[in-house]
């Protein structure tokens, strides 16, 4: 795929995101998927395909009126496109959520093969998983 074709997919990516659209978002991955998620929270780790669509939805689903993400900046080069965004929504615990990233993310043969996705760590603790980070009692 050519670098435009990548970035066109990346940004379908944050759509399907932003849509909550998990069996799309399947669709997209290649079979040997693996989203690393960096950090010390109770999301952070690394998932293969088949653990991402409940991984995903457990995530997503914690914003009963979504979570939007915008791309706020993008460069591709080889099979690799490197991206800067932003999400914004209200979690179910009623806290305002807007986080920035950095996305690494890997492609081939118009399928997503890895991503690596860099945040706000401590935010992540807060809000999604209430202030509870692994290894702390009932987390």
């Amino acid at each position: 795929m050519s670098l435009s074709e990548n970035k066109r997919l990346v940004e379908r990516y944050f759509d399907i995101l932003t849509r909550n659209d998990i069996p799309e978002l399947m669709d997209i991955y290649d079979d040997s998927m693996m989203l690393h998620v960096p950090g010390d929270t109770l999301i952070s780790g690394s998932f293969t395909k088949p653990q991402l669509a409940e991984f995903c939805s457990s995530v997503l689903d914690t914003f009963p009126e979504g979570l939007k993400f915008t791309v706020t900046g993008m460069t591709a080069e080889d099979d690799r496109v490197a991206v800067q965004a932003e999400s914004r929504g209200i979690h179910a615990s009623g806290k305002l959520y807007v986080n920035k990233y950095h996305f690494l993310i890997t492609i081939r043969d118009g399928k997503i093969v890895k991503s690596q996705e860099y945040m706000d760590t401590q935010l992540v603790t807060d809000v999604i998983c209430g202030g509870k980070r692994p290894g702390d009692a009932g987390a």
